[in-house]
């Protein structure tokens, strides 16, 4: 996933994504904690190369593929921790700002990690409207 040109790697997070959709598939990456480690490693290190090199499609998938992870109560744990701050501190704003779908998915995805994170309640709740000053919209 990380080596190759944009498609390919685009292709090969959409089928993580897939994979990680399916109920089995998130089972099976989160049940021990050297595959989620595997996976959120490989994630992680394309977040950080979006940075020099963006694309707003392979961004989507990444950011889909982590949302579905958070579904999981122990990975989502885990993300709290370990979530790249460029996802956090506003850098993919511009990338974002005419992709509502994404902006959506990333704003869920911070509320999951940040209240489902520290074990409170609220995991699963939809993304409050006051999020958005978050993604700098």
């Amino acid at each position: 996933m990380e080596m190759g040109s944009e498609l390919s790697k685009t292709v090969a997070t959409f089928i993580v994504q897939k994979i990680l959709l399916d109920d089995i598939g998130l089972r099976y990456v989160c049940a021990t904690p050297e595959r989620f480690y595997a996976v959120g490693s490989v994630l992680g290190n394309m977040v950080i190369s979006l940075a020099d090199q963006p694309s707003t499609r392979l961004l989507k998938h990444i950011i889909r593929c982590y949302l579905r992870l958070s579904d999981n109560p122990r990975a989502c744990v885990a993300l709290h921790n370990c979530l790249p701050d460029m996802l956090k501190d506003g850098t993919f704003n511009i990338s974002l700002r005419d992709d509502p779908a994404t902006r959506r998915w990333l704003q869920q995805l911070l509320h999951n990690v940040t209240v489902g994170g520290m074990g409170g309640p609220g995991m699963g709740v939809p993304p409050q409207p006051g999020l958005d000053h978050m993604m700098g919209i």
